[in-house]
């Protein structure tokens, strides 16, 4: 299961790195061809708040082979296409598979580990899932300077295969199977809300926030969302349970992996900008600017797991955001000769004040819900994250573009850069992305402030959980 996750995930990030080439070849805009990425978003946010009901409904084995099974079709598809709309399908489809696997796999954990032993095993597949985007960058850098961009997707096909061979062989059923029916209303809200937010937020980053199809988006993403948060507490088998927000950890942490998702869009995003359309470098001296932090924060993943199941989230959080704000303030100040190295030692400290939290934030949270709410818990954290991952993009662009655009004015009015307007246009460019770290440097203080509030907390038993429910029967009964 951590191997398909590996690939799942592997393959969200290797298409950023395609896209100048996949423009070339298919003779579209820089708007068009990013839907690649916003399309893969969308699914994937559509289809993760399903994923609770699907767990209950289907066995492990069955969820997590069709789910494979799917994102080989989608990775087919999109090694054969000849045209974009073709590839666009190919990526979608391999959502609909990738978009199962990750809430699948936390759901295995907790039901597979006891809550003193969830962080070494959370570690693990961190060390997977971190592991991928430190090398798909840098991997398809490579295939693009040697070979055809097809090749990424036929790459991906045998070791789809292998999963699914091991997983007939190998994979057992671990969680409880539930009969219960899918709320038909309750998918149609979920997939209007978070389809047109996060098609509202990732449009923000390239239209604007006054644009209107932005704001129509957004809006009825919120109407919708409203809707669905009715729904969902006023029926007696929702399709995401939000009583889950009862438990104030949970909630806590919810809050803060918000904040912590938008502080690592950062690199993943803003320093590439950087790097490639400021200084000039190419795909795979990006890639392989990230290379080294990215595998420091991945070595690391598994070791913050035992130290999470030893000393608990809070000071793991704490440290780490320290770690991770400091090394930011090293980015709020680039110019057009920061050096290379300089870059990769910042960008490696983030990334290990990352590895100290992501995973302790989050499992803190899912150890304190019972038993019969994992499923729930992982489905609306999972949620969560790709929502405010498309905020934090489309927040970062926004902020970079509107102060890109105000210090280019003010270097023209001034005549202070007396170089070409090109020269001028990056001198700007640079200090709207320090503008942008900024930004994420505010948002990680609020996370930090937060973090100081996690407390250890037990898993509420069943038993506790069934007590009350009867409890409250009885006083209803009574009355």
């Amino acid at each position: 299961m951590i191997l398909g996750a590996f690939l799942a995930t592997l393959n969200q990030t290797v298409m950023s790195v395609a896209t100048p080439e996949l423009m070339v070849d298919f003779n579209i805009s820089a708007t068009t061809a990013q839907w690649l990425t916003t399309g893969y978003m969308l699914v994937n946010g559509i289809l993760i708040p399903i994923t609770a009901y699907f767990m209950q409904r289907f066995t492990t084995r069955q969820l997590f082979q069709a789910s494979m099974v799917i994102f080989l079709v989608g990775t087919v598809v999109s090694a054969v296409a000849t045209n974009f709309p073709v590839l666009l399908t190919g990526r979608m489809i391999q959502a609909a598979g990738a978009g199962i696997i990750m809430p699948l796999l936390t759901n295995v954990i907790l039901t597979l580990f006891p809550p003193n032993k969830r962080g070494g095993a959370m570690g693990m597949v961190g060390f997977a899932i971190i592991f991928a985007p430190a090398i798909g960058p840098t991997m398809a850098g490579y295939i693009l300077e040697n070979f055809k961009w097809e090749v990424m997707f036929y790459g991906m096909i045998p070791f789809t295969l292998i999963v699914i061979v091991c997983g007939f062989i190998y994979l057992k059923n671990v969680s409880e199977q539930i009969a219960t029916k899918l709320d038909f209303l309750s998918v149609t809200l979920s997939t209007l809300a978070f389809g047109f937010l996060l098609y509202g937020f990732s449009r923000a980053g390239s239209e604007g926030w006054s644009s209107s199809e932005v704001l129509v988006s957004i809006a009825v993403g919120i109407v919708s969302l409203g809707l669905f948060t009715w729904r969902q507490l006023s029926s007696s088998n929702p399709l995401l349970d939000l009583r889950v927000f009862k438990y104030n950890m949970f909630s806590l942490t919810t809050i803060i992996n918000i904040a912590v998702t938008m502080v690592m869009y950062a690199d993943m995003m803003l320093l590439p900008l950087y790097l490639q359309s400021a200084r000039g470098y190419t795909a795979l001296e990006s890639g392989l600017l990230l290379l080294p932090g990215a595998l420091v924060m991945g070595f690391l993943m598994p070791v913050t797991g035992k130290l999470f199941d030893r000393y608990g989230a809070k000071w793991l959080s704490i440290i780490g955001l320290i770690i991770t704000i400091a090394t930011t303030v090293g980015f709020i100040d680039l110019t057009d000769s920061t050096s290379y190295t300089y870059l990769v030692l910042m960008s490696t400290g983030r990334r290990i004040g990352m590895a100290l939290m992501l995973m302790p934030i989050q499992t803190a949270g899912l150890n304190q819900l019972p038993s019969k709410l994992n499923a729930h818990g992982t489905a609306i954290s999972n949620t969560i994250r790709q929502v405010a991952g498309a905020v934090g993009t489309s927040l970062l662009v926004t902020v970079m573009t509107n102060r890109t655009e105000t210090h280019v004015k003010e270097m023209m009015a001034s005549g202070a850069n007396t170089g070409s307007q090109e020269h001028t246009i990056v001198e700007a460019t640079i200090q709207g992305i320090n503008d942008a770290y900024v930004v994420i440097i505010g948002i990680g203080i609020i996370g930090l402030i937060l973090s100081f509030f996690i407390k250890h907390v037990k898993q509420v038993s069943e038993e506790n959980t069934n007590t009350t429910t009867k409890i409250k029967k009885v006083i209803i009964k009574e009355t």
